[in-house]
């Protein structure tokens, strides 16, 4: 502990200790659109933006799911925001966002539910009570608003799906899943609806594919099963549309926060970001994917969080409160932070875009530590963060109503926040907001990322998504237009791509090669079957039948290629790079694979049905890029 007792801070180190931006000086210190560069968010100069965001909950709705909706009784810490962001009713909007610069934050994640989209209700005057250009105006109406204030003051907005309908919040609620309560499709159609909403306003950068996916009543959601529960499948298909509409949009995705039955003869857990380890996702657009994760010292990695006996829901597992400081740091690396390990076919910043606890009125030892000791994982490793939420109310009795809420408001607009004294997460809050970090240019980084062709096709190209079928009756991988094909595994049919020293592509056709007509400079794999790209040619794509190799797709270069090469060999275990990318990470657990190095193009696969082989790749033509 630092010494402090609940309740106190620091004079040296509260939140006046922070530097403020007027929204002019924030809009003027980074300039939109959003990309990545490794591990980093970066503007559109190429200089680190780090997220130091917070929640402005609300429109995802505050109804607890029993009892009169009207009754505020009802709601999240008696708190019926009428599904806009808390706080209008009180405050005007002007002097929120000026309190949101006095935090130090220089972007906003902003829950909606889908319901919003349709709903053609009048927000009651009462809720805007503040904000009386707010009259008359729908939930989304509002939300227009509210984007559009924030973004004129500098913030980046970050459009976050938490929730279907407005009920919050948790457990069995109908918010489980993307599609417990409507269709994949539909929440799909949201998005780009969204999306296309707000395309026009740059500083509207992110899209925050879906809050705390879990399981419900029967059924766990998976990642890389396939099936309607398949959230990697789901991103990958609701990521690739967004990108489509608006390829400027960074595209979030946060893991999975529970599966299994929380009891203990049952298997059970929240597996985070764990899955991105060997089924990462590959967009359309390189350099937008940011990988998100929440941690609250109440849960734990295979606590539910729940109080009560098992009755309730809750486990004997430990919460992340209880893990030692050794074992917390070695939890939150691996459900999250490993993600940001260069040169992996995951590598990707992560956000932990949820965490937070109790402040005024804070008792619980455990909570407090667990606290100081996770915002010290955030310093340590630079990560982007956004707390829980911004902004609640004051009650009558001068007390939060939410005293996780960083700032909060009573009926006549009163603050009481981290700036008035008193609490005692302002110490490290402001540790966190000042923290030293990476800043200034971002080099450019080169990628990899894989194919997974498990259940179908992974077409992440934008040329090959706006042609004819290539390989009919085949499921067929393609690499995004700035890659290529740089490796293969057997008998899982996963591809690895990489953009690693990539010739430029000539305006010419690409080749769909089914036989060996252009295997014109030598048998070099002889007795196997042959894919060879034409000569100049590298190929971007694959195609399988089953485990057996179809067809090749080849891309023309725009300068000669030299013709020789060597042969990688990988039907009697793996055959890689020593160093280069994506070696030490596992894109296709149980299957050998072979993989060009970054200095090569991948020209040609061998194959046989000879030995009981089945047709899957055993070597690669790899030949030199310069």
């Amino acid at each position: 502990m630092t010494g402090l007792t609940p309740g106190t801070t620091s004079a040296a180190t509260s939140a006046a200790d922070i530097t403020v931006l007027t929204g002019e000086q924030l809009a003027e210190s980074w300039r939109a659109p959003l990309s990545t560069r490794g591990r980093y968010i970066v503007d559109a100069d190429g200089n680190r933006f780090k997220l130091k965001a917070g929640n402005w909950s609300g429109v995802q709705g505050t109804w607890e799911g029993s009892g009169d909706v009207n009754d505020p009784a009802n709601h999240q810490a008696d708190q019926k925001s009428n599904n806009i962001p808390l706080g209008l009713d009180r405050t005007p909007m002007a002097r929120i966002l000026a309190d949101f610069h006095e935090l130090g934050l220089n972007s906003i994640r902003l829950p909606y539910a889908d319901a919003m989209i349709r709903d053609t209700t009048v927000v009651p005057d009462s809720a805007v009570t503040a904000n009386p250009q707010l009259k008359g105006k729908t939930p989304l109406q509002v939300y227009d608003a509210v984007v559009a204030a924030l973004t004129a003051d500098g913030f980046a907005v970050i459009l976050n799906n938490h929730t279907t309908t407005y009920r919050f919040c948790c457990s069995l609620d109908g918010n489980e899943r993307w599609n417990t309560s409507q269709s994949t499709q539909e929440w799909i159609d949201n998005w780009v609806f969204l999306v296309n909403r707000y395309k026009a306003n740059k500083r509207v950068v992110g899209a925050d594919l879906r809050n705390e996916v879990r399981r419900n009543t029967t059924d766990d959601p998976n990642w890389g099963w396939g099936n309607e529960h398949d959230l990697y499948n789901a991103y990958e298909k609701a990521g690739n549309k967004i990108l489509q509409a608006d390829p400027d949009m960074l595209i979030i995705m946060e893991g999975i926060n529970w599966q299994g039955i929380p009891q203990g003869m049952f298997p059970h857990g929240r597996p985070t970001l764990t899955p991105v380890r060997n089924l990462s996702h590959t967009l359309i657009e390189s350099g937008k994917l940011v990988y998100a994760a929440h941690f609250y010292g109440f849960t734990g990695p295979n606590h539910t969080g729940a109080t009560g006996g098992w009755q309730n829901g809750e486990t004997n597992d430990p919460r992340y409160r209880d893990l030692s400081p050794e074992d917390l740091v070695k939890v939150v690396d691996d459900q999250a932070l490993f993600v940001t390990q260069a040169g992996q076919h995951f590598t990707a910043p992560v956000w932990v875009s949820e965490f937070g606890t109790g402040g005024r009125g804070m008792t619980d030892a455990k909570e407090i530590d667990w606290f100081r000791r996770f915002t010290d994982i955030l310093v340590k490793n630079d990560t982007d963060f956004a707390m829980w939420p911004l902004v609640g109310w004051t009650g009558a009795d001068g007390k939060p109503q939410d005293n996780w809420a960083l700032t909060t408001y009573d009926t006549n607009g009163r603050r009481l926040g981290l700036q008035e004294g008193g609490d005692w997460r302002a110490e490290h809050w402001t540790k966190l907001v000042n923290a030293p970090g990476k800043s200034g240019q971002v080099d450019r980084v080169n990628h990899w990322n894989m194919l997974d062709l498990d259940f179908g096709d992974q077409n992440v190209s934008s040329t090959m998504l706006a042609k004819a079928d290539w390989s009919s009756g085949n499921r067929k991988g393609n690499c995004p237009d700035s890659q290529r094909l740089v490796a293969l595994a057997r008998s899982n049919n996963r591809g690895l791509c990489t953009d690693a020293g990539q010739p430029a592509k000539t305006a010419g056709a690409w080749t769909t090669v089914t036989d060996e007509r252009y295997v014109t400079h030598g048998d070099w794999a002889s007795g196997y079957n042959k894919l060879q790209c034409p000569d100049n040619s590298f190929a971007v794509g694959y195609s399988v039948n089953g485990n057996s190799m179809a067809a090749l797709l080849c891309a023309p270069s725009a300068t000669a290629l030299p013709l020789t090469g060597r042969n990688v060999w990988f039907d009697q275990g793996d055959n890689r790079p020593a160093s280069g990318g994506s070696v030490n990470s596992d894109w296709a657990p149980g299957a050998y694979k072979g993989q060009c190095r970054d200095d090569e193009y991948l020209a040609g696969v061998a194959y046989t049905w000879k030995w009981q082989h089945g047709g899957a790749p055993d070597a690669l033509l790899c030949r030199p890029l310069s």
